[in-house]
């Protein structure tokens, strides 16, 4: 689905679907500590990447960063698995072409696979935050100030999964700077160290190559924002599987514009095999500042 309008204004309807939210997260504490019973305790140190904004803040590329610096595998679950994607997701497909070691499906089973390996580095998980069948030791939350925490609200009403004062559970928080853009308050918990990270949207052509972008992503005008020249834009449903009749219509829209088709790798990886080499991606690197690896190197220490 595409990210509701009204997930970053505190807009009427937003505040008639809040006793919805009521609703959802009392249900969702409920849940949370019915699957608490019996956690599972890796023998291996778990790092938990996780986010309370439902999407769109780039969790997966932090994830990407922490893994390569610590060579370490990732569990996650491998949302919206599709034979483009090898049946693994696109996020899974994206870290893996990193040469990460990426194991998806069901996450306490994975780690249970990875402690019976003689392996006994850290083992990164991909989301989880508000999954309590694995303890984790070490939990970040990512944040995206372009975002903040939308309108405050849960969902539906609003973008977060939680209230932000489920913040307090982190051991610490990442947020990725604006570069120039507008940035949003984030009331955060006092005593929990903060790190930034830094997107650099990196495309395969030059400034002045008119480009017709396409992306289905969380927050799409993100990915627009970060290019030069756009002279198309459009956007899909998150995870969104393309289809050829997409590819024809997308193609025709760039060429009655004399534009270069470009979308995002998470994008790239969805679409069919035949067209990914006509249709290039911006590559993003995400840079987390030293004074971060500096902290989890210590935690990882104290773990033991």
């Amino acid at each position: 689905m595409k990210t509701p309008w009204w997930f970053l204004r505190k807009t009427p309807l937003a505040l008639i679907l809040w006793p919805v939210s009521v609703l959802y997260y009392m249900v969702s504490r409920t849940v949370y500590g019915v699957r608490k019973i019996g956690a599972y305790k890796s023998r291996r140190p778990v790092i938990c990447v996780g986010n309370i904004f439902a999407g769109g803040v780039g969790k997966t590329p932090i994830v990407r960063a922490i893994a390569l610096h610590l060579g370490a595998p990732v569990v996650m679950r491998g949302y919206k698995k599709c034979a483009a994607t090898g049946n693994i997701g696109d996020e899974a497909t994206m870290l893996a072409r990193s040469g990460l070691q990426v194991h998806t499906g069901d996450r306490k089973s994975n780690v249970r696979l990875l402690d019976a390996q003689d392996e006994s580095g850290p083992i990164v998980m991909d989301d989880g935050f508000q999954n309590p069948r694995i303890k984790k030791d070490i939990s970040i939350l990512v944040f995206d100030e372009r975002l903040g925490s939308g309108n405050g609200f849960v969902l539906p009403a609003g973008p977060l999964r939680e209230p932000m004062r489920a913040a307090r559970r982190a051991d610490a928080i990442i947020i990725i700077k604006s570069n120039g853009g507008r940035v949003r308050k984030l009331k955060l918990p006092a005593g929990i160290p903060v790190f930034y990270a830094e997107n650099q949207t990196i495309s395969p052509y030059g400034d002045k190559v008119r480009l017709a972008a396409f992306a289905g992503i969380g927050y799409p005008k993100k990915f627009f924002a970060a290019l030069k020249n756009v002279v198309y834009k459009k956007s899909f449903a998150d995870h969104y599987q393309y289809t050829a009749e997409d590819i024809e219509k997308l193609r025709k829209a760039a060429a009655r514009r004399k534009a270069k088709l470009i979308t995002t790798e998470k994008d790239w990886v969805r679409l069919p095999a035949d067209v990914r080499d006509e249709i290039k991606y911006a590559r993003l690197e995400t840079v987390i500042e030293n004074r971060f690896y500096d902290w989890l190197k210590e935690k990882l220490r104290c773990r033991h």
